[in-house]
Parts: C-alpha cells; structure tokens; sequence
C-alpha cells in the first residue's frame, strides 16, 4: 500500500479524517494547463489549491485534454473565431501508468499523468488521456477536446472520468473514503462501484455530489438504449439499472441518478439549495441537498499590494495601486483593440462564461441611452467585455461578434479575446466596476465578482446566486433592481436593462466622480467582507464538515 506522504507529496493534517477523491470534468489551477471552460473549473481549481494550503487529504481526478477547451482568437476582420490547438503540459508527469476501460465492449487505452503539488501549488491531480497509439481514431479522440459536440464521444469522456478515475485509484492502492462529483460528468464512477460493492448503501456510504445546474434542461441526460450500447454502466444491464435507482422512461438524468447514488448533495449557494430542493425534492429516493456556498483563493487571486493598502486603511494607496493595476490591463486592451484606455476613467467590465442567460448584452439593449452613457464628457466610462462562448454554439458567437462590430466604433468600449486565467485576473485587479445581470435564478453561484472585490472592483449586480449571501447595497456593492417574474422574459429584460443603466447614471458613475469617499468605503468594505467567507478555504473546511463526514 503505498502511503500517503507519497500519493499526496505533503502529509495530510490528521485533523482531517477522511481521504477525498474529487472528480471533476476541469480545473482552472494555472494559465498554463488549459483544461478548463469557465466557472466549474475556476471553482475546482480554487478547492485544489485550497486543499494543498490546508494539508487536505484531497486527491484531484480529471482529462487531460489535447486541445484544451479551445484558443478563442480572431479572424481576418477581427472577429471572434475557436481554433483548436495542440497543448504541451511538459511538467506533468507521466505516470507510467497505463489501463483499459471498456467503451462500446471494447478496450480502450488510458494514461494516468500527475500534476505534482509543487508545481502550481495545488492538491495532487491526475489526468487521464486517450491520445495514445494503441487507440484507434475514435478513441483518441474522447480526450481531445473538452465538453465534444459529438454525443457519443461525450459521452466516452463521462466514462473514461467516472470508470477510469476509479480504476486508476484502485491501481495506486488509494484507500478512498469520499467520492466526491464535482457536477454529474462523472456518473459512471458509480456503476464501477456498484460492480466493486454490489450495493447501494455501500456506494451511499462513500459517495457525495456537489450539482451546479439550476434549470432541468442545463442537466445532461441521454437515451438509455444508447448508454447500454456504449457500456456506460460497466457490467450492469440497463433495466438492471432503471430498478437498482427506481428510474422510469427512456432518459437517464446524471444529475437525478447522481441524487440517488450519493448519500448527501449540495447546491453551491444558499439561493440554489433551495431551487434544487425544489427542483429535485418531488423525487423519491433522493438524497438530502444542502448549500455550501462555492469560493475563490485568495491567496492565487488577490493583489498583495493592493491588500496591504486595504488593510492599512490607506486611501491614497489603494487608489494609486487601482491605477497601475489599469495600466496594466490596458496593454493588453491597446494591444487587441487598438484602443488606449485611462486609468483616471471608471472602467466597468463584463466578463465571464459566454452563455445566453447571462446576457451580455444588457447593457446595450437600449442603444440610444448606451450611446448617451459612454459619450458623457462630464462623467466618462470605459467598458470591457470578455468571455468564451461554447465553440459550437453560434447563437453565442454571433452575438460576441455583434458586441465587437457594435463597440468597434467606440474608443472607450473593448472586447477582448483569450478569456482564461491570465486574462481573468487582469480584468477583475483592473476593473473599477464588475457587472453581473444573469437571468434570475439562473445562476447557481457565480464566483467570478468574489476574486473582483478580492481587487478592489464594486460588484454591481442582480442578486442572485452567491451574491444575496454578500452584497449590501451601497455598503459593499450595487444591487440592480429586479423584474417580477410574473412578466415575460422579454419584459424582464426591458425592466432589468432599464433598472441597470438607471443605476450607473444616477448612482453609480456619479459617486466614483463626486464622492471618492464612499466609493472607497464600499470598496474598502468589500474587500474585507469578502475574506473569509468567499476564500475556499472556507469552502473546503465546509465540504470536510458538512459532506465528507
């Protein structure tokens, strides 16, 4: 048995009772391992590096992914266009390790690769690829691109995940006391349990779940005939599965299977417990759902100079930081764009996930009242847009294109291309404003405006997900009102697009411009408020106490 000063390259405080596997689809821990989409994987990458300063017996399982999610970059007309790139990740290690799991009854080849906890400063990840020679085209091809169009081939990445992370564990002689599915891609870890333990209640005992998808048709669920073809549930049949989680119809639901596998879930804000208990609550057999709040490290996102000028209280200083901190963005805003930006105009940023819900574009919806904001003379703005839409889904990049050629005209509004982790932590230590206008109970919890006021930028948003948790208006952020959602969506977004620029031009921009006093209290406030309530490490304490016990 190999011990695990070994298999984590620290010992685990022995406060600690239990050993967590945590499985995840991706994780955002650095720049330069570009496995990630949006915020599961910043979430993920926060809890690693949260559980390594921690001394957490927390052992990361995910893919490798040879193109990564994919390099968002510009056409000839300087459109926004996916390419999809080959990555070098020369200090992983190869493990030597290398295994079949059964896809469609057949082998397929599966290389374990180690991300040491030196590295990047995290909890032990494993990474797992089927781009290798003993695999024929089809099956390097699951761990090519992450979250594939192809259904099939998605479907083969939930397998290699679930299946193949627990027989790697097996491999390695890991005695794991907690499963822990960071979302439901990793559904088929249980049914290698189920073959392991031939129980439920055993798989019960080990088995926790975190779900992030606050709308039933965002959970991912296919036809059972087609699950059963690929050999999804291992060595089960599929009506064996349909009694074994009491399941009817033709669909299996990961997030609903996931409920009645797991012996306790959690939904990832207060706000969203309860719309999964809601969502979920009429089903029998499920498990019980609870909140823990999702989070941010401080200590990987947080400016040091920046929190040395808050804690001293010192105005002048943090002012003077917040201004480098501009400058420094703005490079990469006059190189993109062309633009040149100053770092004495309040700058507000949207920048996130690129999804249709949360609508980007509110802020333009009444043109002719964008058009007067950014053209005031008396109090200027600059603002910045960034994201990655799904590369697949051209509603999204027709609409980052259409933002490009709206502001391309504006010398003070800026899209920007390359939306990672590098770019995200420019943006939120040069930001004077974070705007978040989701739909309403559409966003399970956000944690991009947590880092944001980590740095010194005002969250300006709707209240929803973590946020109800945080802000006080004009204490420590700016609320944007709210529709009633007895109205249509359409008259929500004219109510909320109203409300929005209400806000910036009668409170807003005038008090960055007439009352630095305030403008620095709220900012001040934020900034001490958000630590440690939002730091995961908070987070991962919560976890140990609430779910892994």
């Amino acid at each position: 048995m190999i011990s695990k000063e070994q298999i984590f390259g620290y010992s685990p405080d022995k406060k600690y009772k239990k050993t967590v596997a945590y499985f995840s689809m991706e994780f955002a821990i650095d720049q330069a391992l570009k496995i990630y989409s949006g915020g599961l994987g910043f979430l993920a990458g926060s809890h690693l590096r949260s559980a390594y300063e921690l001394k957490h017996p927390t052992i990361g399982i995910g893919m490798l992914w040879k193109y990564g999610y994919y390099d968002q970059l510009r056409d000839k007309n300087i459109n926004m266009k996916p390419f999809f790139v080959e990555k070098d990740n020369s200090f992983l290690e190869d493990t030597g390790i290398t295994f079949t799991v059964p896809v469609h009854n057949a082998p397929v080849h599966v290389k374990a690769y180690l991300l040491h906890p030196e590295t990047f400063g995290s909890a032990p990840l494993y990474l797992l690829s089927t781009d290798l020679d003993e695999n024929d085209e089809v099956s390097k091809a699951i761990t090519r691109r992450l979250y594939d169009s192809n259904e099939s081939t998605r479907i083969a990445q939930s397998m290699i995940l679930g299946i193949g992370g627990a027989m790697l564990l097996d491999i390695l002689g890991l005695d794991i006391d907690v499963y822990h599915m960071n979302e439901g891609h990793s559904l088929p870890l249980n049914f290698y349990l189920y073959a392991k333990y031939k129980s439920l209640e055993e798989i019960k005992k080990r088995l926790v779940f975190t779900t992030h998808t606050p709308e039933l048709a965002g959970n991912e669920e296919h036809r059972f005939d087609l699950l059963q073809e690929m050999s999804f549930f291992y060595h089960l049949q599929d009506h064996e599965v349909k009694y074994l989680l009491n399941i009817e119809g033709e669909q299996l639901n990961y997030t609903l299977a996931a409920l009645r596998f797991a012996r306790k879930a959690n939904g990832v804000s207060k706000l969203h417990g309860e719309v999964a208990r809601e969502m979920w609550g009429h089903y029998p057999d499920i498990c019980e759902i609870i909140s823990i709040t999702n989070a941010q490290n401080k200590n990987y996102w947080e400016d040091n100079e920046l929190e040395k000028a808050v804690a001293q209280d010192n105005d002048q200083d943090i002012a003077d930081r917040k201004k480098e901190l501009k400058s420094v963005l703005f490079k990469t805003v006059a190189d993109q764009c062309g633009k040149l930006f100053d770092p004495k105009v309040l700058t507000i940023v949207w920048a996130r996930r690129f999804a249709a819900y949360k609508r980007a574009d509110l802020l333009m919806r009444d043109w002719d009242r964008f058009v007067k904001l950014i053209h005031n003379e008396q109090y200027p703005v600059q603002i910045i847009w960034a994201g990655k839409p799904y590369p697949e889904d051209q509603k999204a990049i027709e609409l980052f294109n259409q933002i490009i050629i709206s502001s391309r005209p504006l010398k003070n509004c800026a899209v920007l291309t390359g939306y990672e982790l590098g770019l995200s932590a420019l943006l939120k230590k040069g930001s004077d404003v974070w705007l978040n206008n989701p739909k309403m109970y559409r966003e399970a919890s956000g944690t991009s405006g947590m880092a944001a006021a980590m740095n010194g930028s005002i969250n300006l948003s709707v209240p929803d997900g973590w946020v109800p948790e945080f802000a006080k208006d004009h204490e420590n952020a700016f609320l944007i009102p709210t529709a009633s959602r007895e109205l249509t969506e359409s008259d929500q977004d004219v109510f909320e697009a109203t409300a929005l620029l209400d806000k910036l031009e009668n409170e807003v921009i005038p008090m960055y411009y007439t009352d630095q006093n305030k403008w620095l209290s709220i900012l001040k406030t934020a900034a001490k408020e958000i630590v440690p309530r939002f730091d995961s490490g908070r987070m991962v304490e919560e976890y140990d106490q609430k779910l892994y016990l």
